[in-house]
């Protein structure tokens, strides 16, 4: 590769994210100065130097892109030319229908390809500001534990309640999951704000027995512990619910399950005793999350105790409910489109702290701001891919999709999401048709067919998108 003229793009953070833009702007022909305090300061997390190290599990999840939305993101950046998916797919060990790694393997082979890059430089520091104006076209990938001088430069730059460094993550449902012979759309008291209708929650009534048998399993449910580097979070803002219900019966009858203003459209004689709400997610209407359902219940335990909610038996989640540590900012308020920073434009950010979760989300974003960072470079306009791939739709969640709440204008409602079908737009009226010879086409089987067309449509609109950026 000839040595390039351009000025570099400076990545500042080595994780998956950072790797990833660091070799995408580097393919483009971009020269790149990677920044990374590991080897000069650790984290509490971290056990190695190694570029790219996996903190948690070393599986990918689902490489099905067929029907599974992760599957799809994996195939994506494969076709543009991911560094995290070669380097997996080279080091890949035994996991069903994962993509699973053996993580040293991984991390070492990451390194070696960033190290030996003819046009990427690896500087061993500390930044523990925001980088200088005169660097130019830089990049923050920094993570979720961010250094903390560096996220003091952060928030102090975009504003008190830009930065968030715990979850509270109450759990989302598919939209299409939700019995609405059991729900019923209304807000509390009919209430119009802004934006609304008064019919802007999906509501889920419980009688006193439905409701006592559930706060019976929500005590006894098995939590998860805090690491010793994360602390104990817990604020009354955002309590766990299980930690509400252990401390009265009625607690959450009279917090989050409060049943007032609202009435049964199926049978308005019969007042609930608590009503669980969901409030619309995204722009599209495909997602809702349970509100103030934040929680340390272990998954499998979370899946079965909110089955338990009328409406809820058949529920499919986009996400579970957490609380843990996890920098990251107001993405879709301080973003553009190509994922920089409105108040300092020469400015991206990328990977986890953007509020995206799961590492190939990681990469994916870190894969577009690279891409996006050489384009600007190289005197081109960057192209985000479209909505309806998996890219596409991850990246116009963090930077738009997400709705804010009107009921609660200025509380911070933005929370990290992992790819899921119910991020993309949905498909054109008609495109769904039942085989010939199947008499029952509906459930399960309709869904499965639904995210076939999405998978299938996300990879043809993908190579459509990376043939006319090449063009």
């Amino acid at each position: 590769m000839m040595k390039s003229t351009l000025l570099p793009i400076h990545v500042v953070g080595g994780g998956l994210a950072g790797s990833e833009a660091a070799w995408q702007a580097a393919e483009a022909g971009v020269p790149v100065i990677l920044h990374e305090m590991r080897g000069v300061r650790g984290t509490d997390a971290h056990k190695t130097d190694s570029l790219a190290e996996l903190v948690c599990s070393n599986s990918f999840r689902s490489d099905d892109a067929t029907a599974n939305a992760v599957g799809v993101i994996h195939a994506e950046m494969r076709l543009a030319g991911s560094l995290i998916m070669a380097c997996a797919d080279k080091h890949q060990v035994p996991a069903g229908g994962a993509l699973a790694v053996d993580r040293d393997g991984f991390a070492e082979a990451v390194s070696q390809s960033v190290e030996a890059h003819p046009l990427i430089t690896v500087v061993r520091e500390e930044i523990t500001g925001l980088p200088p104006k005169d660097w130019g076209s830089t990049i923050i990938a920094t993570g979720p534990l961010t250094s903390p001088d560096l996220a003091e430069a952060i928030r102090a730059e975009t504003g008190e309640d830009a930065l968030a460094f715990f979850d509270a993550i109450a759990p989302i449902v598919y939209r299409d999951s939700i019995d609405m012979d059991i729900c019923w759309y209304q807000s509390r008291y009919d209430k119009v704000g802004p934006g609304g209708t008064g019919k802007d929650y999906i509501n889920c009534p419980l009688d006193e027995a439905q409701y006592n048998a559930f706060i019976d399993e929500l005590i006894a449910g098995d939590a998860v512990g805090f690491k010793e580097w994360e602390g104990t979070p817990y604020f009354d803002g955002c309590l766990p619910i299980e930690v509400m219900a252990e401390r009265g019966r009625e607690t959450l009858r009279h917090g989050p399950m409060k049943p007032m203003g609202l009435t049964n459209a199926h049978d308005p004689t019969v007042k609930p005793y608590a009503v669980v709400q969901l409030r619309q997610d995204n722009a599209l209407g495909t997602l809702y999350n349970m509100v103030g359902f934040q929680t340390k219940l272990r998954y499998g335990a979370q899946a079965e105790i909110f089955r338990m909610i009328p409406g809820l038996e058949n529920a499919e989640f986009a996400r579970l409910g957490g609380l843990h540590r996890n920098t990251y900012i107001n993405s879709p308020v301080l973003l553009d489109p190509t994922l920089a920073l409105k108040s300092r434009p020469e400015l991206r950010f990328a990977g986890q702290i953007t509020g995206c979760e799961g590492y190939v989300e990681s990469a994916s974003i870190g894969l577009l701001a690279g891409r996006f960072a050489a384009a600007e470079r190289k005197g081109e306009m960057p192209v985000p891919p479209p909505q309806t791939t998996a890219m596409g739709s991850l990246l116009n969640h963090i930077t738009g999709g997400h709705l804010v709440s009107d009921e609660e204008p200025g509380k911070r409602s933005f929370q990290p999401m992992n790819i899921n079908f119910g991020l993309f737009p949905d498909l054109a009226p008609g495109s769904i048709v039942k085989p010939e010879g199947i008499k029952r086409f509906r459930g399960k089987d309709k869904t499965i067919m639904k995210r076939q067309l999405m998978a299938a449509r996300a990879l043809d609109d993908c190579k459509a998108w990376l043939a006319r950026e090449h063009a």
